[in-house]
């Protein structure tokens, strides 16, 4: 007899011996006895015990075969609290051969586990949360081997299955959450697509796992896995094929990448192996899911975290297929809001866009897969919205705000009105704005203003002629690369920016070489992991520490502008020093080119990011140097008031419209000026009203903003006069308060400014 592990009579004997005892007509709390002492007796292990998850989050212990069976229901545990809570954090499998002396062993004396050293537990995963734990214990300090535990985890599969399906216990003993009562609530979330909806709740829900676990016929499973990843590829081709009229650049790329997953051969093997232990091919996929739940959901890197979204929603998609079902055949309302968890770029296109109105997600980020897809096919999305799913009803009625990041679960009709003035006023806005399309941006006493709109995406160049901009003031390149698995080659570079440049015409492009690190993660290059990335190696120090990447870059653009203006800047200069060595590699390729009798651009010009506060002391030894300068107000202002923009709890502890930023600004522009350097503004204040108001009246005449911003830009400057705003603009800056926004929107009243 072994000291551990399972007897001679295997696994599958085992996991029949558990589904006939949960089948059974037996009380529920016999047959979880009967399940405790069935697995305790097959791994020989002195204690089994199963923990299972109340509505409150505590984890109950509901049998147990070893321990004092008078704790049953009596002992509870705090989420994280212990061995047994500490499994259901990490959503993975904990095996110790001396449990008492770990740092999180929690002793409950009621339980009478003084005895017990060797302790291996596994989580009963469902849905991507531990529902309970499935616990063995001995006497003995012994290590359980990788056989053992992926045996219990097998058990806890099955497990998980059954009492999840309410075999056992009622749902409403198992729910991670309280549900919230059916009444109106407000959820802040984040912003991933803007606009605004509302309409019915449609919920994504991953397959319902399959109640057979067990093959009958191994072989059988093989051939059914087999046809259903073949049919799975055939389905992602051919939405690639529809997809060619619908999507560009990035967006269409990103179903590339996904289409690249399916063929991952580590996954697909995986599925092979598990097959061939002895269960179904439903429950070999969702056996492959739970592990790479299991190995990455607490991954930090935000790259690794959206890899296993783009997994789990393959595990979910090659399950419907097994079952035969397909979302894009499901019957929607007219006004559907897509509530899910999280989504992957395949899933989101299945459904019919003529009725989808919105889309809310409980994680994800804005530069996720789906995200990207939302924004290319301009449909509201807001993300990060926390318990979302356990709140919400099928058929609820809700309001996504992709304008401020919340979301309204069954509005009152009040609320509802509300929205809907607001989508009419945005609607009469937005036909506004069209009627200013190819009106000149010029202010009340005659100040010519120049609005350029921000891009990245191939998407993003239809907004140039329904905006009006006059051109692009920061195309951001690194997008064609965060969504590559691979570095793009010089002739896919040089393609989309030869795209950019003929759409544009005669209208100028600003290019912004790579702008990545920080959150900014590229999968195929390998980094060293930083305490603090947004001050560390990114931008223009990556791409001077490894020149041949941005020489790639730099020539990439050089052949794309042949015989045409063509425009580079550099992010993140904060020396001199940095800008003469990145302009130095320009010259480089110039010379290569030449060398090789290729064309040039007619007219070049480089410039310069100014982001880090350092350059407003040395502006007299930069400005000379270059052709033009651009503002980035984002991280020039996280940086003057050390405060992460994205970080929710300290981004709004300064506001933009303060003297300290303002003057700083107003110093640029004025070095600029004496220098006759041109400058603009391609940061996030550019795109708003009042924050482009004050621009203007600091005497910045370059604007670029976010499309969405154009038009309310560009009426804002058709209302002002800068010359009686001038005058109020130098009191103000002498303020001694944190925020002149009060006072500016006094002022933009008082001289009938639209803002």
């Amino acid at each position: 007899m072994p000291v551990g592990g399972l007897t001679t009579r295997g696994p599958r004997n085992l996991l029949r011996q558990i589904r006939e005892a949960m089948a059974g007509a037996a009380p529920a709390q016999d047959r979880l006895d009967m399940v405790v002492r069935t697995i305790a007796r097959s791994m020989v292990a002195e204690v089994c015990s199963i923990y299972l998850r109340r509505a409150s989050g505590e984890l109950e212990l509901f049998a147990t075969q070893g321990l004092n069976p008078e704790a049953v229901h009596k002992t509870r545990l705090r989420p994280g609290e212990g061995l047994v809570g500490e499994v259901a954090r990490l959503a993975e499998p904990i095996s110790l051969s001396n449990a008492p002396a770990h740092p999180s062993f929690a002793y409950r004396p009621e339980t009478g586990e003084d005895p017990y050293h060797a302790f291996l537990g596994a989580p009963l995963l469902r849905g991507g949360r531990a529902i309970g734990v499935l616990v063995v214990q001995n006497r003995s300090e012994r290590r359980y081997d990788e056989e053992e535990v992926e045996d219990i985890q097998t058990i806890a599969m099955v497990l998980a299955e059954t009492v999840a399906s309410g075999e056992l216990l009622a749902q409403d003993e198992l729910r991670d959450i309280e549900v919230a009562p059916h009444r109106p609530e407000r959820i802040k979330g984040q912003r991933f697509a803007e606009g605004l909806a509302y309409g019915h709740v449609v919920l994504h829900e991953a397959p319902i796992p399959p109640e057979n676990l067990l093959a009958e016929d191994p072989a059988v499973e093989e051939i059914r896995l087999r046809e259903a990843l073949i049919a799975l590829k055939a389905n992602i081709d051919s939405m690639l094929e529809g997809g060619q009229g619908k999507l560009a650049g990035a967006s269409f790329e990103v179903l590339e990448t996904y289409r690249m997953f399916a063929d991952d051969r580590g996954w697909n093997r995986s599925l092979e192996e598990a097959v061939r232990t002895g269960l179904t091919a439903e429950a070999a996929v969702d056996r492959v899911r739970n592990e790479h739940r299991a190995r990455f959901a607490q991954a930090r890197d935000p790259y690794i975290k959206e890899r296993l979204h783009d997994f789990e929603d393959l595990a979910n998609r090659l399950l419907r297929v097994l079952a035969g079902d397909n979302p894009g055949h499901r019957d929607l309302p007219d006004d559907a809001i897509l509530v899910a968890r999280n989504l992957g770029p395949a899933d989101l296109l299945e459904y019919p866009r003529h009725k989808l109105r919105g889309l809310l997600l409980e994680e994800g980020s804005a530069a996720s897969h789906a995200a990207i897809v939302a924004r290319a096919l301009q449909i509201p999305c807001v993300g990060r919205v926390m318990g979302l799913r356990d709140r919400l009803s099928e058929g609820d009625l809700v309001i996504v705000d992709g304008e401020t990041g919340e979301t309204y679960l069954r509005p009152r009709p009040d609320m509802l009105a509300a929205v809907q003035s607001r989508m009419l006023v945005r609607s009469e806005r937005q036909a506004e704005f069209a009627k200013l399309r190819d009106v000149p941006a010029v202010t009340l006493d005659g100040t010519r203003i120049t609005v350029l709109t921000n891009a990245g995406l191939a998407v993003d160049l239809e907004n140039l002629d329904a905006t009006g901009a006059e051109g692009i003031g920061l195309f951001r390149t690194e997008f064609q690369f965060m969504v590559s698995e691979e570095l793009p080659r010089l002739t896919t570079q040089t393609a989309l920016y030869k795209l950019v440049l003929d759409t544009a015409g005669d209208r100028p492009v600003i290019f912004r070489t790579l702008d990545i690190g920080g959150d900014k993660v590229l999968p195929y290059l390998e980094t060293e992991r930083e305490e603090n990335p947004a001050l560390g190696r990114r931008a223009i120090r990556l791409g001077l520490d490894r020149p041949g990447l941005l020489r790639l870059q730099l020539r990439a653009l050089l052949t794309a502008a042949a015989g045409r203006e063509l425009r580079v800047m550099f992010p993140m200069i904060a020396t001199v020093d940095e800008f003469r060595a990145a302009r130095e590699l320009v010259d480089v390729e110039c010379a290569w080119a030449k060398r090789r009798g290729r064309a040039l651009p007619a007219l070049l010009r480089v410039g310069a990011m100014i982001e880090c506060p350092s350059l407003l002391w040395h502006l007299d030894a930069l400005l000379p140097l270059t052709d033009f300068v651009s503002i980035g107000t984002n991280d020039l202002f996280q940086y003057m008031f050390a405060a992460d923009r994205t970080n929710p709890l300290v981004s709004d502890r300064y506001d933009p419209l303060s003297p300290p930023a303002l003057r700083a600004l107003a110093e640029i522009q004025k070095r600029c000026a004496d220098t006759g350097t041109p400058v603009s503004v391609c940061g996030e204040m550019a795109g708003r009203p009042l924050e482009a108001f004050a621009l203007l009246t600091l005497g910045f005449t370059r604007l670029s903003a976010p499309a969405g911003g154009v038009g309310p830009v560009k009426r804002m400057i058709l209302s002002a006069d800068l010359t009686a705003a001038r005058r109020s603009m130098t009191n103000l800056l002498g303020s001694s308060a944190g925020s002149i926004r009060g006072e500016l929107e006094s002022l933009a009243r008082k001289l009938n400014v639209t803002i």
